[in-house]
């Protein structure tokens, strides 16, 4: 699903109106439609009802005073509240409250110290969040801060007009304050800040309704993000064709593991195994290679130079491109342990390698202080896996909670493939194209889940799939088998070694392979 700007919807909302004559109030009232009936699911059979409509003086809060009055009418009690001054009122919201009152309602302007309307506030089933569109780019404070915190101090669910007042529609961002939504009724296309960031945790389950915008307009919005979906990782992937040996499903190698870190390899090799590759090598420090070798019934494991701590050391490079140079795509980092022999390792394979290498773990910390062998390999695929601490590690700022923009700067300075991975991932090019994932739960937030994450891309990568739809379905594909674990097992139960278990199961829903 493609994901637009608030810029870009308000491009769209004039061109429906003064380019293909679709009157404003037609498409305030579509909305308030949509609002409406996701508030009366949330009611279901109870009657009576009582919905709480906080609207601003804007259009957004147009779209809350026409939903009151749809509430209204489908035998709701309902008690709407003007937040803001009269005089700035839109056009539209006036005319949405002339409406009203001919339904019998009435927009109230909101006085906190009232004592009638605290108790009518105190009454509410369900609120109506109307307060700020997408068009919000400052703090909110005053009365419009009261609002939202007596809405997010409340148990009745609210239902968010557009966004979650308080989430800037492109970055996520909370300014000031952010109402917490159970459901967020957004028009035509969905806005960035409806995942990432704290947006993501604010918007609650998103509900995407068409106003009417003609199809011919939203078709010729040219985006740059997309919401990750199974029929976009469907098209992704090829058929595996059925004469297919081996050889033609990819010769990956896996350069992992030290003393302490014995799980990582293992992990990663698995779920490369499990994600369709053909051959796994795995190269790891002699002192563990007996347990790597004890574990990996699919993966071919050999043993590398290292130290008395059980890390690789430097010694290990040319048995290491030896291997390389047999493969067509490389992990380094899982569980590799920080040393100098360990970074010097990395950074030498970067400088000889000239086909896709995916970085994780200590893979990245090898080259944060040599961040400039990135920018040498423009030209040869590079992706980077880290999560926010390896991010600023990196060289990533995150400091003003735009994810989005952060990660864009990142991978464009650089010229890498960035998976910044946390609460919706993202997936960022080198060209500002990005990729938001929404599969994944906090049953993942465990110890080698990276790993297996990792070993699937590359797995994906090795079978010639582009690295930039490999990426994009290993995401997806992670974070479904982690849906799918949750399910079976609940997410305090759950394993990094649970995914790699679902993954099957998680092929299955985008490929044709399920006989």
């Amino acid at each position: 699903m493609r994901v637009a700007t608030a810029e870009q919807m308000r491009q769209l909302d004039n061109a429906a109106i003064h380019d293909s004559g679709i009157p404003s109030l037609l498409l305030m009232e579509r909305a308030a439609q949509g609002i409406a009936a996701e508030a009366l699911k949330l009611l279901g059979d109870k009657r009576p009802a009582y919905a709480v409509v906080f609207a601003g003086p804007g259009n957004n809060g147009g779209d809350g005073v026409a939903t009151a009055r749809l509430l209204l009418e489908a035998g709701v009690s309902v008690s709407a509240f003007l937040v803001g001054k009269r005089e700035k009122m839109s056009p539209d919201t006036r005319a949405m409250e002339k409406l009203l009152e001919q339904a019998g309602g009435e927009l109230q302007d909101l006085h906190m110290d009232f004592v009638g309307h605290n108790a009518r506030i105190n009454r509410a089933d369900v609120f109506i969040d109307a307060l700020f569109g997408i068009g919000l780019n400052s703090d909110i404070r005053g009365l419009a801060s009261e609002a939202i915190q007596r809405m997010n101090d409340h148990p009745a669910p609210v239902v968010a007009a557009d966004i979650a007042s308080g989430i800037e529609a492109d970055t996520g961002r909370v300014l000031g304050t952010a109402t917490k939504a159970a459901v967020t009724v957004t028009f035509t296309l969905p806005k960035a800040g409806h995942y990432v960031g704290q947006g993501g945790l604010c918007t609650g389950r998103l509900v995407v309704h068409d106003i009417g915008i003609p199809r011919t307009l939203v078709d010729g919005l040219e985006t740059n993000v997309t919401v990750i979906d199974a029929e976009l990782v469907r098209s992704f992937l090829p058929r595996r064709p059925a004469d297919g040996h081996k050889g033609d499903f990819g010769r990956d190698y896996i350069l992992a593991g030290s003393v302490g870190y014995t799980g990582a390899p293992i992990l990663a090799s698995k779920a490369a195994v499990r994600s369709g590759a053909g051959l796994v090598f795995l190269g790891v420090p002699q002192k563990i290679y007996q347990i790597a070798a004890i574990k990996s019934d699919e993966a071919m494991p050999s043993p590398l130079p290292d130290d008395e701590a059980g890390r690789l050391t430097e010694s290990a490079l040319m048995p290491v491109l030896q291997k390389l140079a047999e493969c067509d795509v490389a992990l380094l980092g899982p569980g590799l342990g920080r040393s100098e022999g360990v970074n010097a390792l990395v950074r030498n394979i970067l400088q000889t390698v000239q086909y896709p290498i995916i970085l994780d773990a200590d893979g990245l910390n090898a080259i944060a202080s040599h961040i400039g062998l990135l920018d040498a390999r423009r030209e040869c695929p590079t992706i980077l896996t880290p999560h926010d601490g390896e991010f600023a590690r990196l060289g990533g700022d995150l400091s003003n909670g735009d994810r989005l923009g952060a990660a864009r700067a990142f991978a464009k300075q650089h010229g890498c493939l960035l998976v910044l991975k946390g609460h919706c991932t993202l997936i960022v090019l080198p060209n500002g194209e990005a990729f938001l994932n929404t599969t994944g739960n906090n049953g993942m937030a465990k110890g080698g889940s990276g790993d297996v994450l990792s070993g699937i891309l590359l797995g994906l990568m090795g079978q010639d799939i582009h690295p930039v739809k490999a990426t994009v379905a290993g995401v997806w594909l992670h974070g479904r088998a982690g849906d799918l674990a949750a399910q079976a097992k609940g997410t305090y139960a759950m394993t990094p070694s649970d995914l790699i278990d679902y993954l099957p199961a998680a092929f299955r829903e985008v490929t044709e392979d399920s006989i």
